[in-house]
Protein backbone atom coordinates (compact mmCIF):
# COMPACT_ATOMS: atom_id res chain seq x y z
CA UNK A 1 0.00 0.00 0.00
CA UNK A 2 0.93 3.71 -0.83
CA UNK A 3 2.42 5.83 2.20
CA UNK A 4 -0.20 8.17 1.29
CA UNK A 5 -3.77 7.79 0.54
CA UNK A 6 -5.69 10.45 -1.06
CA UNK A 7 -9.89 11.20 -1.16
CA UNK A 8 -11.56 12.25 -3.82
CA UNK A 9 -15.00 13.76 -3.64
CA UNK A 10 -16.71 14.40 -6.75
CA UNK A 11 -20.16 12.92 -8.62
CA UNK A 12 -18.83 13.20 -12.40
CA UNK A 13 -17.40 9.32 -12.73
CA UNK A 14 -15.39 10.71 -15.68
CA UNK A 15 -13.64 13.11 -13.81
CA UNK A 16 -13.21 10.74 -10.54
CA UNK A 17 -11.51 8.17 -12.75
CA UNK A 18 -9.37 11.25 -14.17
CA UNK A 19 -8.43 12.24 -10.65
CA UNK A 20 -7.69 8.77 -9.25
CA UNK A 21 -5.88 7.44 -12.42
CA UNK A 22 -3.47 10.07 -12.21
CA UNK A 23 -2.75 10.31 -8.70
CA UNK A 24 -1.91 6.30 -8.61
CA UNK A 25 0.48 7.22 -11.50
CA UNK A 26 2.07 9.17 -8.81
CA UNK A 27 2.37 6.41 -6.54
CA UNK A 28 -0.50 7.02 -4.48
CA UNK A 29 -3.39 5.66 -2.86
CA UNK A 30 -6.56 7.29 -3.90
CA UNK A 31 -10.30 6.47 -2.76
CA UNK A 32 -13.55 7.91 -4.07
CA UNK A 33 -16.25 9.25 -3.06
CA UNK A 34 -19.48 10.27 -5.31
CA UNK A 35 -21.24 12.70 -2.78
CA UNK A 36 -20.84 14.52 0.64
CA UNK A 37 -22.28 11.50 3.39
CA UNK A 38 -20.09 8.97 1.63
CA UNK A 39 -17.21 11.30 1.77
CA UNK A 40 -17.60 11.65 5.83
CA UNK A 41 -18.42 8.07 5.85
CA UNK A 42 -15.07 7.57 4.24
CA UNK A 43 -13.23 10.12 6.67
CA UNK A 44 -14.65 8.37 9.70
CA UNK A 45 -13.31 5.09 8.58
CA UNK A 46 -9.92 6.14 8.02
CA UNK A 47 -7.39 9.05 7.99
CA UNK A 48 -6.37 10.43 4.81
CA UNK A 49 -3.61 12.41 3.52
CA UNK A 50 -5.34 14.64 1.13
CA UNK A 51 -8.76 15.30 0.10
CA UNK A 52 -9.81 16.85 -3.26
CA UNK A 53 -13.61 17.56 -3.23
CA UNK A 54 -15.53 19.38 -6.00
CA UNK A 55 -17.56 22.47 -5.18
CA UNK A 56 -21.03 21.18 -6.26
CA UNK A 57 -22.22 18.23 -4.90
CA UNK A 58 -25.44 16.07 -5.01
CA UNK A 59 -26.39 16.24 -1.39
CA UNK A 60 -23.95 19.41 -0.48
CA UNK A 61 -20.69 21.74 -1.34
CA UNK A 62 -17.42 21.28 -1.09
CA UNK A 63 -17.27 23.92 1.51
CA UNK A 64 -19.72 22.03 3.69
CA UNK A 65 -16.68 19.68 3.08
CA UNK A 66 -13.96 21.93 4.15
CA UNK A 67 -16.45 22.82 7.50
CA UNK A 68 -16.73 19.03 8.23
CA UNK A 69 -13.01 18.89 8.56
CA UNK A 70 -11.82 22.66 10.33
CA UNK A 71 -14.06 20.80 13.40
CA UNK A 72 -12.03 16.91 13.17
CA UNK A 73 -8.49 17.09 15.11
CA UNK A 74 -5.22 16.32 12.51
CA UNK A 75 -7.76 17.10 9.81
CA UNK A 76 -5.85 16.76 6.39
CA UNK A 77 -5.37 19.27 3.68
CA UNK A 78 -8.29 19.93 1.15
CA UNK A 79 -8.37 21.64 -2.04
CA UNK A 80 -11.56 22.29 -4.26
CA UNK A 81 -12.16 21.98 -7.61
CA UNK A 82 -14.31 24.86 -9.35
CA UNK A 83 -15.88 25.48 -12.56
CA UNK A 84 -14.12 27.85 -15.09
CA UNK A 85 -13.87 31.48 -13.81
CA UNK A 86 -15.41 30.99 -10.26
CA UNK A 87 -12.62 32.75 -8.63
CA UNK A 88 -15.53 34.24 -6.04
CA UNK A 89 -16.35 30.42 -4.79
CA UNK A 90 -12.44 29.77 -5.08
CA UNK A 91 -11.69 32.52 -2.96
CA UNK A 92 -14.23 32.08 -0.83
CA UNK A 93 -13.58 28.24 0.04
CA UNK A 94 -9.14 29.17 0.78
CA UNK A 95 -10.78 31.96 3.65
CA UNK A 96 -12.90 28.96 4.68
CA UNK A 97 -9.76 26.96 5.14
CA UNK A 98 -9.29 25.28 1.76
CA UNK A 99 -5.29 24.00 1.09
CA UNK A 100 -5.99 25.38 -2.80
CA UNK A 101 -8.43 24.86 -5.47
CA UNK A 102 -8.43 23.58 -9.29
CA UNK A 103 -10.38 24.98 -11.90
CA UNK A 104 -12.13 22.85 -14.23
CA UNK A 105 -11.10 21.70 -17.27
CA UNK A 106 -8.63 20.39 -14.90
CA UNK A 107 -4.69 20.57 -15.79
CA UNK A 108 -3.11 17.57 -14.72
CA UNK A 109 0.15 19.19 -14.75
CA UNK A 110 -1.03 21.74 -12.10
CA UNK A 111 -3.26 18.48 -10.35
CA UNK A 112 0.00 16.93 -9.64
CA UNK A 113 1.97 20.48 -8.63
CA UNK A 114 -0.80 20.78 -5.51
CA UNK A 115 -1.01 17.36 -4.56
CA UNK A 116 2.75 17.38 -4.02
CA UNK A 117 2.44 20.77 -2.06
CA UNK A 118 -0.10 19.45 0.20
CA UNK A 119 1.62 15.89 1.12
CA UNK A 120 4.66 18.03 1.53
CA UNK A 121 2.47 20.00 3.93
CA UNK A 122 1.02 16.82 5.36
CA UNK A 123 4.91 15.01 6.41
CA UNK A 124 6.27 17.86 7.99
CA UNK A 125 3.28 18.21 10.01
CA UNK A 126 3.13 14.28 10.32
CA UNK A 127 7.27 14.63 11.50
CA UNK A 128 7.08 17.39 13.66
CA UNK A 129 4.34 15.31 15.73
CA UNK A 130 6.61 12.12 15.72
CA UNK A 131 8.92 13.78 17.59
CA UNK A 132 6.70 15.35 19.78
CA UNK A 133 7.79 18.95 19.06
CA UNK A 134 5.91 21.97 19.43
CA UNK A 135 6.42 23.36 16.01
CA UNK A 136 8.49 27.24 16.40
CA UNK A 137 8.42 30.19 14.36
CA UNK A 138 12.45 32.01 14.73
CA UNK A 139 10.67 35.45 15.57
CA UNK A 140 12.11 37.19 18.20
CA UNK A 141 9.66 38.64 21.14
CA UNK A 142 7.67 37.07 23.66
CA UNK A 143 4.55 39.82 23.80
CA UNK A 144 1.09 38.11 23.40
CA UNK A 145 0.73 39.27 20.03
CA UNK A 146 3.42 37.72 18.60
CA UNK A 147 2.89 35.23 19.94
CA UNK A 148 -0.69 35.17 18.17
CA UNK A 149 1.50 35.93 14.95
CA UNK A 150 3.78 33.20 15.51
CA UNK A 151 0.58 30.84 15.70
CA UNK A 152 -1.10 33.03 12.64
CA UNK A 153 2.58 31.95 10.57
CA UNK A 154 2.44 28.30 11.38
CA UNK A 155 -1.66 27.84 10.20
CA UNK A 156 -1.14 30.06 7.03
CA UNK A 157 2.34 27.99 6.22
CA UNK A 158 0.08 25.19 5.73
CA UNK A 159 -2.01 26.64 2.97
CA UNK A 160 -1.67 27.91 -0.73
CA UNK A 161 -3.55 30.81 0.18
CA UNK A 162 -2.59 34.63 -0.99
CA UNK A 163 -1.87 36.18 2.09
CA UNK A 164 -1.52 40.23 2.29
CA UNK A 165 0.57 41.06 5.04
CA UNK A 166 -0.11 44.23 6.95
CA UNK A 167 2.09 46.47 8.71
CA UNK A 168 3.25 49.74 9.26
CA UNK A 169 6.70 50.25 7.81
CA UNK A 170 9.69 48.69 9.33
CA UNK A 171 7.48 46.38 11.45
CA UNK A 172 8.86 43.13 10.01
CA UNK A 173 6.64 42.34 7.19
CA UNK A 174 9.05 40.93 4.75
CA UNK A 175 10.20 39.05 7.50
CA UNK A 176 6.79 37.37 8.12
CA UNK A 177 6.46 36.68 4.22
CA UNK A 178 9.60 34.35 4.54
CA UNK A 179 8.52 32.56 7.97
CA UNK A 180 5.43 31.84 6.47
CA UNK A 181 7.70 30.12 3.32
CA UNK A 182 9.85 28.52 5.38
CA UNK A 183 7.53 26.60 7.55
CA UNK A 184 5.02 25.73 4.68
CA UNK A 185 5.43 22.76 2.11
CA UNK A 186 7.69 25.02 -0.63
CA UNK A 187 10.75 25.45 1.77
CA UNK A 188 12.94 23.75 0.02
CA UNK A 189 11.71 26.29 -3.21
CA UNK A 190 13.00 29.54 -4.09
CA UNK A 191 11.62 32.47 -2.12
CA UNK A 192 11.69 35.59 -4.24
CA UNK A 193 11.24 39.35 -2.76
CA UNK A 194 10.27 42.30 -5.18
CA UNK A 195 9.98 45.71 -4.27
CA UNK A 196 7.05 47.10 -6.15
CA UNK A 197 7.92 50.56 -6.03
CA UNK A 198 11.73 50.23 -6.85
CA UNK A 199 10.86 48.87 -10.51
CA UNK A 200 10.67 51.77 -13.39
CA UNK A 201 6.83 51.59 -14.86
CA UNK A 202 8.39 50.55 -18.52
CA UNK A 203 10.35 47.90 -16.81
CA UNK A 204 7.80 46.15 -14.69
CA UNK A 205 6.42 43.76 -17.60
CA UNK A 206 9.95 42.25 -18.43
CA UNK A 207 10.98 41.90 -14.69
CA UNK A 208 7.88 40.25 -13.46
CA UNK A 209 7.22 38.26 -16.41
CA UNK A 210 10.69 38.01 -18.21
CA UNK A 211 11.27 38.70 -22.17
CA UNK A 212 12.78 37.05 -25.52
CA UNK A 213 15.88 38.38 -27.29
CA UNK A 214 14.88 41.41 -29.66
CA UNK A 215 11.66 41.87 -28.42
CA UNK A 216 12.77 45.48 -27.71
CA UNK A 217 15.78 47.83 -27.99
CA UNK A 218 18.16 46.46 -25.22
CA UNK A 219 16.75 43.47 -24.87
CA UNK A 220 19.97 41.26 -26.46
CA UNK A 221 19.50 37.95 -24.72
CA UNK A 222 16.20 36.09 -23.06
CA UNK A 223 15.67 37.40 -19.76
CA UNK A 224 13.83 34.76 -17.03
CA UNK A 225 10.85 36.58 -15.02
CA UNK A 226 10.16 37.04 -11.34
CA UNK A 227 7.51 35.28 -11.71
CA UNK A 228 9.77 31.75 -13.55
CA UNK A 229 12.39 32.45 -10.67
CA UNK A 230 9.75 31.91 -8.35
CA UNK A 231 8.31 28.82 -10.21
CA UNK A 232 7.55 25.90 -7.29
CA UNK A 233 8.01 28.78 -4.38
CA UNK A 234 7.03 32.07 -2.99
CA UNK A 235 6.46 35.19 -4.82
CA UNK A 236 6.63 37.92 -2.16
CA UNK A 237 5.70 41.35 -3.63
CA UNK A 238 6.54 44.36 -1.58
CA UNK A 239 4.76 47.71 -1.57
CA UNK A 240 2.16 46.18 -3.68
CA UNK A 241 0.76 49.63 -3.66
CA UNK A 242 2.88 51.24 -5.48
CA UNK A 243 2.12 49.41 -9.27
CA UNK A 244 0.55 51.20 -11.77
CA UNK A 245 -2.75 50.40 -12.70
CA UNK A 246 -1.91 49.14 -16.18
CA UNK A 247 0.31 46.62 -14.38
CA UNK A 248 -2.07 46.01 -11.99
CA UNK A 249 -3.74 44.38 -14.44
CA UNK A 250 -1.37 42.09 -15.81
CA UNK A 251 -0.74 40.85 -12.58
CA UNK A 252 -4.01 39.93 -11.57
CA UNK A 253 -4.14 37.67 -14.80
CA UNK A 254 -0.98 35.75 -14.26
CA UNK A 255 -2.27 35.05 -10.65
CA UNK A 256 -5.68 34.02 -11.98
CA UNK A 257 -4.32 31.68 -14.66
CA UNK A 258 -1.25 30.94 -13.05
CA UNK A 259 0.67 31.56 -15.97
CA UNK A 260 2.56 34.38 -17.88
CA UNK A 261 3.86 35.37 -21.27
CA UNK A 262 7.07 37.03 -21.44
CA UNK A 263 7.67 39.97 -23.74
CA UNK A 264 8.09 39.21 -27.16
CA UNK A 265 7.11 35.21 -26.64
CA UNK A 266 3.35 34.05 -28.13
CA UNK A 267 2.97 31.63 -25.98
CA UNK A 268 2.07 31.92 -21.89
CA UNK A 269 4.13 29.90 -19.96
CA UNK A 270 2.65 27.98 -16.56
CA UNK A 271 3.86 28.79 -12.98
CA UNK A 272 3.28 27.69 -9.91
CA UNK A 273 3.76 30.22 -7.56
CA UNK A 274 2.26 31.10 -3.81
CA UNK A 275 1.99 35.43 -4.18
CA UNK A 276 2.27 37.28 -0.93
CA UNK A 277 1.76 40.87 -0.83
CA UNK A 278 2.66 43.65 1.79
CA UNK A 279 2.21 47.25 1.62
CA UNK A 280 2.56 50.05 4.40
CA UNK A 281 -0.21 51.96 3.12
CA UNK A 282 -3.84 50.96 3.33
CA UNK A 283 -5.11 48.95 0.18
CA UNK A 284 -8.77 49.66 1.35
CA UNK A 285 -8.25 53.70 1.23
CA UNK A 286 -6.14 53.04 -2.41
CA UNK A 287 -9.55 50.83 -3.31
CA UNK A 288 -12.06 53.60 -2.32
CA UNK A 289 -9.78 56.44 -3.79
CA UNK A 290 -9.07 54.36 -7.40
CA UNK A 291 -5.14 54.02 -7.02
CA UNK A 292 -5.97 50.09 -6.60
CA UNK A 293 -7.81 47.78 -8.96
CA UNK A 294 -10.63 46.31 -6.10
CA UNK A 295 -10.25 42.65 -7.67
CA UNK A 296 -6.62 42.09 -7.48
CA UNK A 297 -7.38 43.48 -4.12
CA UNK A 298 -9.76 40.53 -3.31
CA UNK A 299 -7.53 38.44 -5.11
CA UNK A 300 -4.68 38.93 -3.02
CA UNK A 301 -6.16 39.66 0.09
CA UNK A 302 -7.37 35.85 -0.10
CA UNK A 303 -6.27 36.26 4.09
CA UNK A 304 -4.87 39.47 6.32
CA UNK A 305 -1.84 38.96 8.46
CA UNK A 306 -1.33 42.11 10.65
CA UNK A 307 1.76 42.54 11.99
CA UNK A 308 1.62 44.10 15.04
CA UNK A 309 3.90 47.45 15.35
CA UNK A 310 6.96 48.18 18.21
CA UNK A 311 4.43 50.12 20.28
CA UNK A 312 2.09 46.69 20.96
CA UNK A 313 4.98 45.12 21.77
CA UNK A 314 6.97 47.30 23.70
CA UNK A 315 7.54 44.54 26.38
CA UNK A 316 9.92 42.99 23.46
CA UNK A 317 11.87 45.93 23.28
CA UNK A 318 14.61 44.75 25.66
CA UNK A 319 14.69 41.48 24.42
CA UNK A 320 15.32 42.90 20.90
CA UNK A 321 17.67 45.72 21.82
CA UNK A 322 20.23 43.10 23.35
CA UNK A 323 19.64 40.80 20.42
CA UNK A 324 20.70 43.59 18.23
CA UNK A 325 23.78 44.96 20.00
CA UNK A 326 24.92 41.24 20.05
CA UNK A 327 24.41 41.35 16.05
CA UNK A 328 25.96 44.41 15.94
CA UNK A 329 29.21 43.31 18.13
CA UNK A 330 29.96 40.49 15.87
CA UNK A 331 29.35 41.84 12.85
CA UNK A 332 32.46 44.53 14.12
CA UNK A 333 34.22 41.84 15.96
CA UNK A 334 33.86 44.30 19.13
CA UNK A 335 32.54 43.68 22.74
CA UNK A 336 29.32 43.31 23.30
CA UNK A 337 28.18 46.39 25.10
CA UNK A 338 26.00 47.08 27.43
CA UNK A 339 22.75 49.25 27.18
CA UNK A 340 22.35 51.36 31.26
CA UNK A 341 18.78 50.69 32.73
CA UNK A 342 18.28 54.81 31.46
CA UNK A 343 18.81 54.55 27.86
CA UNK A 344 16.53 51.34 28.38
CA UNK A 345 14.05 53.02 29.90
CA UNK A 346 14.25 55.74 27.32
CA UNK A 347 13.84 53.22 24.31
CA UNK A 348 10.87 51.38 26.16
CA UNK A 349 9.22 55.48 26.46
CA UNK A 350 9.82 55.98 22.61
CA UNK A 351 7.30 55.55 20.24
CA UNK A 352 9.02 54.87 17.85
CA UNK A 353 7.21 55.26 14.53
CA UNK A 354 9.58 53.58 11.94
CA UNK A 355 9.19 50.17 14.62
CA UNK A 356 11.84 47.82 14.86
CA UNK A 357 13.76 48.74 11.79
CA UNK A 358 14.06 52.39 13.58
CA UNK A 359 15.57 50.20 16.67
CA UNK A 360 18.06 48.95 14.78
CA UNK A 361 18.99 52.25 13.21
CA UNK A 362 19.28 53.68 16.58
CA UNK A 363 21.07 51.35 18.07
CA UNK A 364 23.82 50.82 14.82
CA UNK A 365 23.92 54.97 15.44
CA UNK A 366 24.46 54.42 19.15
CA UNK A 367 27.07 51.58 18.98
CA UNK A 368 28.87 53.82 17.12
CA UNK A 369 29.43 56.53 19.47
CA UNK A 370 29.38 54.52 22.71
CA UNK A 371 32.26 54.55 25.02
CA UNK A 372 33.39 52.28 27.22
CA UNK A 373 31.43 49.50 26.01
CA UNK A 374 28.09 51.04 27.47
CA UNK A 375 25.04 52.92 25.39
CA UNK A 376 23.70 55.77 27.60
CA UNK A 377 21.11 57.77 27.02
CA UNK A 378 22.91 60.83 25.12
CA UNK A 379 24.22 57.80 22.63
CA UNK A 380 20.67 57.37 21.48
CA UNK A 381 19.63 60.21 20.63
CA UNK A 382 15.90 60.06 20.30
CA UNK A 383 14.20 63.28 20.78
CA UNK A 384 11.00 63.72 23.20
CA UNK A 385 7.41 62.25 21.57
CA UNK A 386 6.35 65.95 22.44
CA UNK A 387 8.80 67.55 20.75
CA UNK A 388 9.65 66.37 17.56
CA UNK A 389 7.98 68.46 15.32
CA UNK A 390 9.34 71.51 17.43
CA UNK A 391 12.94 69.77 16.50
CA UNK A 392 12.24 69.37 13.02
CA UNK A 393 11.73 73.15 12.72
CA UNK A 394 13.99 74.58 15.32
CA UNK A 395 16.16 77.22 13.89
CA UNK A 396 15.73 77.00 10.31
CA UNK A 397 14.01 79.91 9.97
CA UNK A 398 17.21 81.73 11.11
CA UNK A 399 19.48 79.21 9.58
CA UNK A 400 19.17 81.04 5.72
CA UNK A 401 22.07 82.79 4.41
CA UNK A 402 21.36 84.60 1.10
CA UNK A 403 24.71 84.82 0.31
CA UNK A 404 25.16 80.65 0.39
CA UNK A 405 23.70 79.92 -2.98
CA UNK A 406 20.93 78.63 -2.19
CA UNK A 407 17.57 79.80 -3.03
CA UNK A 408 14.67 81.27 -0.78
CA UNK A 409 12.40 78.86 -2.63
CA UNK A 410 14.35 75.58 -2.09
CA UNK A 411 15.38 76.66 1.77
CA UNK A 412 11.38 76.88 2.10
CA UNK A 413 11.00 73.19 0.20
CA UNK A 414 13.54 71.78 2.71
CA UNK A 415 11.31 72.77 6.05
CA UNK A 416 8.19 71.76 4.46
CA UNK A 417 9.29 68.87 3.18
CA UNK A 418 10.61 68.38 6.99
CA UNK A 419 7.83 69.13 8.84
CA UNK A 420 5.52 66.52 6.32
CA UNK A 421 7.66 64.03 6.72
CA UNK A 422 7.57 64.16 10.52
CA UNK A 423 4.09 64.85 10.98
CA UNK A 424 3.51 61.86 8.51
CA UNK A 425 5.47 59.49 10.82
CA UNK A 426 3.91 60.59 14.05
CA UNK A 427 0.28 59.55 12.58
CA UNK A 428 2.25 56.15 11.24
CA UNK A 429 1.76 57.39 7.49
CA UNK A 430 -1.84 58.64 8.06
CA UNK A 431 -1.93 61.47 5.48
CA UNK A 432 -5.58 62.29 7.26
CA UNK A 433 -4.39 62.27 9.98
CA UNK A 434 -1.34 64.09 9.35
CA UNK A 435 -3.07 66.92 7.63
CA UNK A 436 -4.86 67.55 10.47
CA UNK A 437 -1.99 67.76 12.58
CA UNK A 438 -0.88 70.75 10.25
CA UNK A 439 -4.14 72.29 10.04
CA UNK A 440 -4.40 71.66 6.01
CA UNK A 441 -7.03 69.37 4.55
CA UNK A 442 -6.40 66.64 2.10
CA UNK A 443 -6.02 67.15 -1.00
CA UNK A 444 -3.85 70.03 0.36
CA UNK A 445 -1.65 67.28 1.78
CA UNK A 446 -1.48 65.43 -1.19
CA UNK A 447 -1.13 67.96 -3.47
CA UNK A 448 2.25 68.93 -0.99
CA UNK A 449 3.45 65.63 -0.80
CA UNK A 450 3.00 64.98 -4.95
CA UNK A 451 4.91 68.53 -5.51
CA UNK A 452 7.87 67.45 -3.27
CA UNK A 453 7.77 63.60 -4.64
CA UNK A 454 7.22 62.63 -0.98
CA UNK A 455 5.79 58.88 -1.03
Amino acid sequence: MSSHSILIVDDEPDIRELLAMTIRRMGFEALCAPDLETARHQLAKRRFDFCLTDMKLPDGTGLQLIEYLQSQPDAPPVAVITAFGSVDLAIESMKAGAFDFLTKPIDLERLRALVKNALGSTVTSADTAARGDAPRVDLLGEAPPVQRLREQILKLARSQAPVYVSGESGSGKELVARLIHTHGPRAAAPFVPVNCGAIPAELMESEFFGHRKGSFTGAVSDKQGLFQAANGGTLFLDEVADLPLPMQVKLLRAIQEKAVRAVGAEQEVKVDVRVLSATHRNLGVEVEQGRFRSDLFYRINVIELQVPSLRDRSADIPLLADACVRRLAAEYGAAVPQIDSAALGALMDYEFPGNVRELENILERAFTLCENAVIRVEDLRLPASDEVMESALDGLSEEFDPDAGESLESFLEGIERKALVRALELERWNRTAAAARLGMSFRQIRYRLKKLGID
